[in-house]
């Protein structure tokens, strides 16, 4: 748990676990158990307002009333809420940069960040980039840095398949959200510290 209120939750989504779907082992059905149940009189069962893939780790967002379920997805429909990730790429990169290629014939756009490089023997180089996606297209950032010809570590999708990695998952982490709590106002900062995998590569993180 990172926040909560009232009205909403931020929580730590791991690896390999469904936000929501047709499943018994969802984020969606643990959150009951797990969130205080909300004393306004719209409490509703908790809801993620938006989606992480299946092995991307990070941070989501629950609405834990029915207006609050509301506002927060206006928010995300009006751009409103920054969204920072981490991925760790393969191959050289440029500083900088930002993507526009389409994903799914539909308009999109994520900026990134190489921060960190370190060389490796199997893989070349090492990436830690920070993303910053302007639309939610499905797989996204995934499609985007594949594109460039620098895929993230781990993925089975869209990695050159003599690159995968077995084992050891998607490196690709929802870091932060930054947006204004639509009922206090208040300016929230929320991050999810990065995970042990991508502290075992980088010796030194944000």
């Amino acid at each position: 748990m990172l926040f909560e209120d009232d009205y909403l939750a931020v929580i730590h989504k791991p690896g390999g676990i469904l936000v929501s779907g047709n499943h018994f082992k969802t984020i969606t059905n643990a959150l009951v158990q797990n969130l205080k149940r909300s004393p306004l009189e719209d409490t509703a069962k908790p809801q993620p307002v938006h989606r992480l893939d299946f092995a991307t780790t990070g941070i989501l967002l629950v609405g834990k009333t029915s207006s609050s379920i509301r506002a927060l997805n206006k928010l995300f429909k009006d751009r409103a809420i920054k969204k920072t990730y981490y991925a760790v790429t393969i191959g050289g990169m440029k500083p900088e940069g930002s993507i526009t290629t389409e994903v799914d014939e539909k308009p999109c756009k994520s900026n990134y960040k190489v921060h960190q490089s370190v060389t490796s023997e199997r893989f070349g180089q090492l990436n830690l980039v920070e993303l910053e996606p302007f639309t939610g297209r499905r797989h996204q950032l995934r499609k985007h840095l594949s594109g460039i010809g620098n895929p993230i570590l781990g993925d089975k999708d869209y990695g050159k398949e003599s690159l995968i990695l077995n084992g050891k998952g998607l490196y690709l982490h929802a870091y932060s959200l930054k947006f204004t709590h639509p009922f206090t106002e208040e300016e929230l900062y929320l991050k999810d510290e990065f995970p042990q995998n991508f502290k075992k590569i980088f010796d030194v993180l944000l």
